[in-house]
Parts: structure tokens; C-alpha cells; sequence
């Protein structure tokens, strides 16, 4: 009997181990169990959240992209519009430019720059719109009423002050001359000198540069009256070398093919181009009449 009641005793601690080993497997399988489910979950989760995410990035860089294109777009579209704001300022520039130029010319009087000795005829009619009297105190004969076109009376003045800085004493002997006065001048040359000698060195009227108003005829104290020696003078070496910068070439030089050597007759011309003839050693009359004219926008600059 207690052999069978030990028996029974170990069976039930048997029982108990095995129901004991089998809870453990049970409750350490659940928690496997839950394991795999909470990763499975999360796994699940993530992948889910992984997937949207990427999504979310595709959508992020299409959307820079768009963004990127749109802005390259944009700055064609600015750099285009720039570059055609900047045509149609250098044309709107040009365009100024021409009306201003346009402008100045319909001021001034395109006879100013002809070449009239033997080549362009002046009229009886021609008189200079504006004329004006010569500074008295640079005249050779102090109670002449010498006259100029006034547009050139300022670059006359420059020079003639600027040769009295340099302690010279250049004096104006004869200026405007109208179509009768010089009708009188040559017939008075032809009488004295004859008629050829007469042509070699002085205008018919209506040929000579005086009645433009823009020539002048110089001469010294010393000189006077007879200023056919003017060339020996100090005051005409200063002009050689200065006038250009006041506007005024020398109209005959020698081996000129119009008249003698006229050292004494000056003519207005405009700095940049009496500069260009300086420069360049040329002589006004020998000189393309179109590439004369050019300079007429600037002849009072």
C-alpha cells in the first residue's frame, strides 16, 4: 500500500513537473508568439511607413525638379526679356541720338562746311542768319565794323585770348564780306593787279569763304596793312600749332590748287575736324565734301 501511495505521489510530482514544463512552454511560446506578431506588426508598419515615405520623397524631388525647371525657365525667360529691354534701350538710344543729331542739324546752316572757292556758288541772297560784331580790342583798325557769324564768335574769342596769354598781339583785318562787297573788292584787284593776278588770290563773288561769316583774315601791328608777310610773324606760327583747338584751319596753304598761299586767311571749321586736319596734315579743300558734312553735327560742339 504505500508502495502504491508513493507511487501515486511521484506520478501526481510527474503531472505537476510536466503541466509545470508545460505552462513554461506555453507561456515562453505565447511570448514567441506575441513576438513575432509585434514584429510582424511593426515590420508591417515600417514597410508601410517606408513606402509612403518614399513616395512622399519621389513626390518631394518631382516636385524640385518642377520647381528647378520652372526657374531655368524663368531665367531664360528674365535673361531674354533683359537682353530685349537692352535692344530696345541701345535702339531707343539711337534713335535719340538720330533725332538729337537731326535736331542740331536743322539748326545749323549746311553751307558752313561747302567748299566754295571754285566749287560751290553762294548767291547775292546768301547773308548769315546771325551775325555779330568782332571784339573791338583784337581789330586792326579799331573803328571797323567787323562782323562773324555769332555761333563762332565764342571759339574766336577763346583764341584770341588765349594768343594774348601768350604775349602776342594777332589783330582781325578782315571778316564777313557780303556777295556786293567782294564784287567790289575783286573789281578793284582786277583794276590794280590785273584780272589773272587778280584770280590767283582773291574770290569772285559768290565763291569766297568770307561771306560764310566763318573766315577771317589775321595780321600784326608789325605787319599791318600789308600782310602778305603775316607768315614771318610770331603770331602766325602760334596758329600753326594752336588754332585746331579753337575750330580754325588754314583755308590756302601752300602747293594748294585753288588760290596762292594764304597765310593770313583762316577758316572755322569746327574742332573735330580742324583737330582731324591737324592730325592728319591734310587740307579742308583737298577733302571728300562727304566726309566734310559729317562734321556738321558737331561743328559747335
Amino acid at each position: 500500500m504505500k508502495k502504491i501511495i508513493e507511487s501515486i505521489i511521484r506520478h501526481e510530482k510527474g503531472i505537476e513537473m510536466t503541466v509545470a514544463v508545460l505552462v513554461v512552454v506555453l507561456i515562453v511560446g505565447y511570448g514567441e508568439y506575441r513576438r513575432y506578431t509585434l514584429v510582424s506588426e511593426i515590420n508591417s508598419k515600417l514597410d508601410s511607413t517606408t513606402t509612403a515615405l518614399e513616395v512622399k520623397i519621389s513626390a518631394v524631388q518631382k516636385a524640385f525638379l518642377d520647381v528647378q525647371s520652372q526657374n531655368a525657365s524663368l531665367s531664360n525667360a528674365v535673361q531674354a526679356e533683359v537682353q530685349n529691354r537692352s535692344v530696345l534701350t541701345e535702339q531707343a538710344g539711337k534713335i535719340s541720338d538720330a533725332a538729337a543729331t537731326l535736331d542740331k542739324l536743322s539748326k545749323i546752316d549746311p553751307q558752313l562746311l561747302q567748299k566754295y572757292s571754285k566749287v560751290y556758288f553762294l548767291n547775292e541772297n546768301y547773308i548769315p542768319a546771325n551775325l555779330t560784331l568782332v571784339n573791338q580790342n583784337f581789330l586792326h583798325k579799331k573803328s571797323s565794323d567787323l562782323k562773324i557769324n555769332s555761333q563762332i564768335d565764342p571759339f574766336l574769342q577763346n583764341l584770341l585770348d588765349a594768343q594774348q596769354k601768350a604775349g602776342l598781339s594777332l589783330r582781325v583785318i578782315s571778316a564777313y564780306r557780303s556777295f556786293g562787297t567782294q564784287a567790289v573788292l575783286k573789281s578793284s584787284y582786277s583794276v590794280t593787279y590785273g584780272a589773272g593776278t587778280a584770280n590767283s588770290f582773291s574770290a569772285d563773288q559768290g565763291y569766297s569763304e568770307h561771306q560764310l561769316g566763318t573766315a577771317l583774315d589775321f595780321t600784326n601791328p608789325t605787319v599791318g596793312d600789308s600782310f602778305e608777310d603775316f607768315e614771318k610773324t610770331p603770331e602766325y606760327g602760334w596758329l600753326i600749332r594752336n588754332a585746331h583747338q579753337y575750330g580754325f584751319v588754314l583755308s590756302y596753304p601752300k602747293n594748294n590748287t585753288y588760290y596762292q598761299y594764304e597765310p593770313w586767311h583762316w577758316r572755322f571749321v569746327g574742332v573735330d575736324l580742324a583737330t582731324k586736319i591737324y592730325r592728319e596734315g591734310k587740307n579742308f579743300y583737298d577733302m571728300d565734301q562727304r566726309t566734310l558734312s559729317d562734321y556738321l553735327a558737331v561743328l559747335f560742339n
